[in-house]
């Protein structure tokens, strides 16, 4: 049975209910009116760090601070009572040391309200996974085209696609699985790796330009709105052109606003009534 057919807001348990059962739908939000929206239909939003690129037109995820990523997890948990709520670590706040990493995900945990969080990072990260789950917090990992990583993988290109590299990311799933990982997103990487590293480990993989053998997929909210410009990845599809719709009431407004037809006095305060 999904979780979508639960009337609490889904539990990271849950999730890993799923695998094997149904797949899990996830997208991203970051604010309050999309979070609203998305909510009812979604199993997972993850609060993520594309926020930096996406929200404030960054060239790269790599400078969003930990205090603008609880803001907006707080918000998107604000504007939802379904969807279990998952935020990014953003980079730097984890990667020096488990301890940094409990202080900074306890943190993030306090002022958002979220029920888990997401880290970057292949085997050597796991130590980590293990050391914030045994102290009480979810983690998701994220293997493959990690955006985090971008200099050192020499920008946002395809990851495993050689047997060797392939063999390096399925030993990363497998080390976060074993370190008590809710979850672990592939990114970027060969369909028939996705579909190996699934069958494989024993906790849902969530697919992002993986397999459809994955247990869930997640993309990028805009992306599949038609607001990210005219170019989506290629694992992405574009399901509805709200930009399109925004456009055009944009347009019909100021038509409206320099003709003298917008405000109406319906529209006003005050009017005496003849």
């Amino acid at each position: 049975m999904s979780v979508h057919s639960h009337a609490q807001r889904v539990t990271v348990p849950q999730l890993m209910a799923c695998k094997g059962v149904s797949k899990i739908a996830a997208l991203t939000a970051y604010i309050a009116p999309i979070a609203r929206l998305l909510d009812e239909a979604l199993d997972m939003i993850l609060v993520g760090d594309s926020t930096a690129m996406v929200g404030y037109g960054l060239p790269d995820t790599l400078s969003i601070t930990s205090q603008t990523m609880a803001a907006h997890a707080a918000a998107v948990v604000r504007a939802t009572h379904h969807a279990c709520v998952i935020v990014d670590m953003p980079f730097g706040s984890y990667q020096q040391s488990p301890a940094q990493a409990f202080a900074s995900a306890a943190g993030m945990l306090a002022a958002s309200g979220v029920s888990g969080v997401k880290l970057e990072g292949g085997r050597a990260m796991a130590e980590t996974t293990r050391f914030l789950v045994e102290r009480g917090i979810p983690v998701l990992a994220h293997v493959g085209l990690m955006p985090q990583y971008v200099n050192t993988m020499g920008g946002f290109k395809a990851q495993g696609m050689s047997e060797a590299a392939g063999r390096r990311i399925l030993e990363d799933a497998r080390a976060h699985a074993e370190a008590g990982a809710f979850g672990v997103v592939l990114e970027g990487i060969s369909e028939p790796l996705a579909r190996e590293i699934t069958a494989a480990i024993g906790i849902p993989t969530i697919g992002i330009g993986a397999s459809p053998h994955c247990d869930g997929q997640i993309l990028v909210t805009e992306d599949i709105l038609g607001l990210s410009g005219d170019r989506i990845p290629k694992f992405a599809r574009r399901f509805a052109d709200a930009g399109a719709l925004i456009r055009a009431a944009a347009e019909q407004y100021a038509k409206e606003v320099r003709e003298g037809t917008f405000p109406s006095l319906d529209h006003c305060f005050g009017v005496r009534q003849l």
